[in-house]
């Protein structure tokens, strides 16, 4: 049996344990990884200084050894979100804000940054609307763990995974038919079809401006969700559809997609995905923000 197999039994049981518990467990672990993992330490420290200079050395670091904390948190609860009862799951995801946008058929794509948390809330739409769901996946190269990930992301409601390979043109179909697009653009995906916008303090930041050009061609509107975890388990907060998005600049409206992130961030600073080099692209000639340093 793989060590992958083996993992994803261990899930099942996690699976069981009151939620206290397991919250205590993925700090424990969080803290080790912490200590341990020096590479991810480092680049999350130095994502958090380059977005917040102006903030104390211990602050950034007490941020950065809580997001270690919630990451290992989060994955642990991928046991009962994807192996515990509908009931379970319902009683501890809750989605709230602005639900009618859901209501119709209105072609909707719902940006969903990368909170450590999005799979609960990738689990709070189908639990609360019957629309098809779509969302879009890079495949994982563990085949046993690829298809865990999928079973669980796709466990509740009318879900439709559709693979970043395959384009465009299945994503738009979806969308049009009225369906809800689960869209998260806000990672460092390359150079390619990147623009450069600012985020926090980093004025050139390689942004895809994808949310712009999938609302225009699917004549979509955009609604925010961002997904928070709680000591009882996870809200998912939908925010009313954003005005005058998209518009003919999408470069403008990919800035404007980051300071809608940044707001959002700053409720929960530790809670976003800073174990990512969110900073690894840069214009040309601009040298690289990740020189290895102690620490």
């Amino acid at each position: 049996m793989s060590a992958s197999k083996i993992a994803i039994g261990f899930m099942h049981v996690l699976a069981k344990l009151p939620l206290p518990m397991l919250r205590g467990l993925g700090k424990f672990v969080g803290r080790v990884l912490f200590a341990v993992a020096g590479q991810r330490r480092r680049i999350a420290l130095r994502n958090l200084e380059l977005c917040f200079p102006d903030v104390p050395e211990a602050q950034r670091k007490a941020w950065a050894k809580e997001s270690f904390e919630v990451f290992c948190q989060t994955f642990l609860d991928r046991s009962w979100l994807w192996f515990g009862s509908e009931e379970l799951v319902r009683s501890r995801v809750k989605l709230v804000g602005a639900t009618h946008e859901l209501e119709g058929d209105t072609p909707t794509i719902v940006f969903a940054p990368h909170f450590y948390s999005m799979d609960a809330g990738g689990l709070a739409l189908p639990l609360n609307t019957e629309r098809e769901f779509t969302s879009i996946f890079a495949t994982n190269p563990d085949p046993d763990l690829d298809a865990w990930f999928m079973a669980g992301r796709q466990r509740f409601g009318n879900v439709r995974m559709l693979n970043r390979a395959d384009g465009v043109k299945p994503i738009i179909s979806c969308v049009r038919k009225g369906g809800l697009l689960y869209l998260l653009p806000d990672m460092d995906y390359g150079k390619n079809d990147s623009v450069f916008v600012p985020f926090f303090a980093v004025q050139s930041t390689a942004t895809i401006p994808s949310l712009s050009r999938f609302a225009r061609l699917g004549k979509a509107k955009v609604v925010a969700l961002y997904n928070r975890m709680t000591p009882e388990g996870y809200v998912a907060e939908l925010t009313p559809a954003w005005e005058n998005f998209p518009t003919d600049d999408h470069v403008a409206d990919t800035a404007r997609m980051n300071r809608e992130l940044q707001a959002a961030i700053m409720t929960m600073v530790p809670q976003y995905y800073w174990v990512h080099k969110r900073f690894k692209t840069r214009p040309d000639g601009e040298p690289s923000l990740y020189e290895k340093k102690k620490g």
